[in-house]
């Protein structure tokens, strides 16, 4: 079997970083090989040191994406997860990139795209809310969606209890997708 070579690009903890990487053993053709963050300290990168992957810190500067696809190319990445990453990519990256980025967003798109997702399914009165995993694409959280979870919002639910509930719905999510697209497939996952 053809391994194909993983990278996650992270921004904090690295949550589903760390699951993603749990989730490429034995069958799994992908397995991870760089992790890359665009801040100094993300605790991510002591995480991914502790499970023996490669780090590598870009300093947030004009060339970020220069240096981004420089690191990536050496280090022959096939495919690129973005975990918990807030940096914005140009379009040419992304172009650079196109069929082999993938995103996990905490909401269910293409509701909410961007930012303050749960406090946005809050103030809306929405029953259900999760998350999703898709393509990227130059335009923001608007790939084809590759997979989606969901989960019913409580009467007593805050953004942050919500945000909590989500995350353990993303990391669950994340790694299916992840398996099923390091295959060639690229249909809906839909997980309740």
């Amino acid at each position: 079997m053809t391994r194909l070579r993983v990278a996650i690009l992270i921004s904090g903890s690295g949550s589903n970083m760390v699951k993603l990487v749990q989730s490429m053993t034995g069958d799994h053709r992908g397995r991870a090989v760089l992790v890359i963050s665009d801040v100094a300290n993300a605790p991510g990168l002591g995480r991914a040191e502790e499970l023996s992957i490669p780090t590598h810190f870009i300093e947030g500067c004009e060339k970020f994406d220069s240096a981004l696809d420089t690191a990536l190319n050496e280090a022959r990445v096939d495919i690129v997860c973005l975990a918990g990453f807030m940096r914005i990519l140009s379009p040419e990256f992304v172009m650079n990139w196109a069929g082999k980025m993938l995103n996990i967003h905490p909401s269910l798109l293409p509701k909410y795209r961007g930012l303050h997702t749960h406090k946005r399914a809050l103030d809306a009165g929405d029953s259900q809310h999760g998350c999703s995993v898709h393509a990227v694409t130059a335009a923001l959280d608007s790939g084809p969606i590759l997979g989606q979870s969901t989960l019913d919002v409580a009467p007593d639910d805050t953004p942050h209890s919500l945000a909590s509930r989500v995350q353990k719905l993303e990391h669950v999510l994340y790694p299916a997708v992840l398996k099923r697209f390091s295959c060639g497939d690229t249909s809906l996952l839909t997980l309740s």
